[in-house]
């Protein structure tokens, strides 16, 4: 099963080839937050991320190529019963498909 991480476009477009990823938060939070499902990304990128402008990417994430540790983590937001987190950088190898993000006119996440 794969999981996901939405990153927005221009850090994933500057984050330098071959390089394991970290988004902006992870020194913050101490670990990448991932989901698991499609219907459940789209969610909580709406709960989150609505009103942040620009655009975004799906990072398709194999768990089996990660070198970081992955736990399962309850949610206290109320959108899942468990998280993917990630505690370390995301492996480019791990990374199996990038994709766009599609927002509605008014910011709204529909799909990629």
């Amino acid at each position: 099963m794969t999981i996901y991480h939405l990153a927005p476009a221009a850090r994933w477009g500057d984050w330098p080839a071959g390089a394991s990823y970290l988004p902006a938060e992870y020194d913050a939070d101490g670990f990448v937050h991932c989901t698991a499902g499609a219907e459940l990304m789209l969610r909580v990128a709406n709960a989150f991320y609505h009103g942040v402008p620009g655009d975004f990417v799906l990072l398709v994430i194999e768990p089996d190529r990660l070198t970081a540790p992955l736990r399962w983590e309850r949610s206290t937001d109320g959108l899942a019963q468990l998280f993917p987190h990630v505690y370390g950088p995301i492996d480019r190898a791990a990374i199996v498909e990038v994709r766009a993000v599609r927002r509605g006119i008014n910011g709204e996440f529909v799909g990629w």
